[in-house]
C-alpha cells in the first residue's frame, strides 16, 4: 500500500460484505414465502413486503459502499496524492450506516414511502443527499489537487456525479402517481444502467491496468465508448419502462432495443485486453482477481445484454412485465454488474491493505465457482417461474393464487440454489476476511 489514506477504504469494505451477508438470508426468506405457507402470527409481525424492502435496501447499500471503499481505494493511486480528507470519509461512512440500520429497523414498524427500492422516509433521503455530497466533495478536491487528470478519473467523476443528482428526483412525491412513477424510474433505472454502468468501467478499467500492465491506452479508448452508450443507451435504453405509464409509443421500441448495448463497451474493453496479454505475453499479476473480472464481464453481458434484450423487448414485455421474468433478469444483472464488481476490487485491495504480497487462492476460487453456478442456477429457475407465470395470467387468464400454485416447485428450486449460493457468499466472506499468506503467486 503506497498511500496510508488508501486505508479509509477497508472498512467500508467489511461493512459491505457483512450487509451482503444479510442480503443474501433475506432474499431466503423470501423465496421460502412462495412455496410455504407461513403462520399468519409470523406474517403479521414481519410481512413480506418489509422483508422485500429490507432485502432490496441491502442491495443498494452494500453495492454503494463497495463502490465507495474501491474509489477511496483507487483514488490515490490514479492522482499520485493521499485521499483530500480520510476524516470526512470516516465520517461519510457512519453518517451512511447510521441512516442505513435507521432505515431498515423503520421499515420493520413500518415507516416507509411505500415505492420499492425508494422505501426510506423522506428525512433519511436528506442524509443520503448529505453523505453523497461530502463522497463527491472529498472526491472532487483529492482529483483537483493531484493535477493528474485521467480518462478513469474523468469517467469516475462523471458517474458518480450522475449518480448523486438522478437520486434528488426520488425525493419528491407527486400526487399524480403516473408522473410519481416516471421520475421513479428515472432513479431505479438510470442509476444502475446509466451511472452504475460508468463507475463500473472506470473501476474494472483500473483494475485490469493493474493486474496484467496492459497500456492504458487500451482500456480508457473504451471509456470513451462506454461514455458515448451511456447517453445512447442508458437515457435511451429507459423507455423500455415507460410501457404502463401512458408515455408515447415510440419509447417501447427505443427502450427496447438499446438497453441491451449497455455491457457492450466492458465486455470488449475485457477482450481487448486479454488479446494485449497475449500478444505481448504480459504476466497476470493476480489469477484471481483477473478471474473475477472475467466473470464481472461475462456475467455482465449474459444479466443485463441477453436476459435485458430479450426481456425488454416490446412484444415480449407486454406480457412479461412484472413476472418473474423480471426476478431473473434482476438477479443475474446485478450480480454480474455489480456484486462481481466489488468483490473483484476486495480480492485485489484487501491484500494490499494488509500488507500480503502474494495469498492463497483456491479458497476464493471455492467461493466464486460456487456463487457463480448458483446464480445461473437460481436465474434460470426464476425464468421458468416467470415464462410459465405469465402463461398462465397472461395468455390463459388465470387467477393470481392459481398461477403461484403451479410455480411453487420452481421457488424450491431457486431456494435449494439459494441455500448453495449462500454456502459460497460465507466462503468468500471468510477467505476475504482472513486472507492467508503464500510463498509465490498461484496460478
Amino acid at each position: 500500500m503506497e498511500y496510508k489514506s488508501q486505508k479509509v477504504a477497508y472498512p467500508y469494505f467489511v461493512i459491505a460484505l457483512f450487509l451482503f451477508l444479510l442480503q443474501v438470508l433475506f432474499g431466503l426468506w423470501l423465496a421460502i414465502n412462495y412455496f410455504f405457507t407461513l403462520p399468519q402470527g409470523l406474517v403479521n409481525v414481519f410481512p413480506f413486503a418489509t422483508a422485500r424492502a429490507i432485502h432490496t435496501n441491502l442491495l443498494v447499500l452494500w453495492m454503494l459502499l463497495g463502490f465507495m471503499g474501491g474509489t477511496y481505494f483507487l483514488l490515490p493511486d490514479e492522482t499520485k496524492r493521499e485521499i483530500y480528507s480520510p476524516g470526512l470519509a470516516y465520517f461519510q461512512l457512519v453518517l451512511l450506516v447510521v441512516t442505513g440500520v435507521v432505515a431498515l429497523v423503520g421499515f420493520v414498524f413500518g415507516w416507509t414511502q411505500g415505492r420499492p427500492l425508494l422505501e426510506i422516509p423522506r428525512p433519511l433521503d436528506f442524509a443520503v443527499v448529505i453523505g453523497a455530497l461530502i463522497f463527491l466533495f472529498n472526491v472532487g478536491m483529492t482529483m483537483l489537487k493531484g493535477k493528474n487528470w485521467t480518462v478513469i478519473q474523468g469517467t469516475l467523476l462523471a458517474g458518480l456525479i450522475v449518480l448523486a443528482l438522478l437520486y434528488l428526483f426520488g425525493i419528491p412525491f407527486y400526487h399524480n402517481l403516473s408522473v410519481d412513477w416516471y421520475y421513479w424510474w428515472w432513479v431505479i433505472h438510470l442509476w444502475v444502467e446509466g451511472a452504475w454502468e460508468m463507475i463500473t468501467a472506470a473501476i474494472i478499467a483500473w483494475i485490469l491496468l493493474k493486474i496484467t500492465g496492459v497500456p492504458r491506452e487500451v482500456v480508457e479508448k473504451w471509456l470513451y465508448v462506454e461514455l458515448g452508450l451511456f447517453l445512447f443507451t442508458g437515457i435511451a435504453g429507459i423507455g423500455h419502462h415507460y410501457y404502463w405509464l401512458g408515455a408515447p409509443k415510440y419509447w417501447l421500441y427505443v427502450g427496447g432495443i438499446f438497453s441491451g448495448l449497455e455491457p457492450v463497451p466492458i465486455i470488449l474493453m475485457l477482450i481487448d485486453t486479454f488479446k494485449h496479454v497475449k500478444h505481448r505475453q504480459l504476466e497476470i499479476k493476480n489469477p484471481l482477481v483477473w478471474t473475477y473480472a472475467v466473470g464481472c464481464a461475462v456475467f455482465h453481458l449474459l444479466g443485463a445484454g441477453v436476459f435485458g434484450f430479450v426481456h425488454t423487448l416490446p412484444m415480449i414485455n407486454y406480457y412479461t412485465h412484472g413476472s418473474q421474468v423480471t426476478a431473473a433478469h434482476g438477479h443475474m444483472a446485478f450480480f454480474g454488474a455489480y456484486a462481481l464488481l466489488n468483490l473483484t476490487v476486495f480480492y485485489y485491495a484487501i491484500p494490499k491493505l494488509k500488507g500480503i504480497e502474494f495469498f492463497k487462492e483456491s479458497l476464493g476460487r471455492v467461493g466464486f465457482w460456487i456463487m457463480v453456478i448458483a446464480m445461473t442456477g437460481m436465474g434460470l429457475a426464476f425464468g421458468v417461474a416467470g415464462v410459465l407465470q405469465t402463461y398462465l395470467e397472461r395468455v390463459m387468464g388465470l387467477g393470481y393464487m392459481t398461477a403461484q400454485g403451479e410455480m411453487r416447485f420452481w421457488f424450491k428450486i431457486v431456494f435449494s440454489f439459494g441455500l448453495i449460493f449462500l454456502s459460497g457468499v460465507i466462503i468468500t466472506i471468510y477467505d476475504l476476511l482472513t486472507l492467508k499468506p503464500s510463498v509465490k503467486r498461484e496460478g
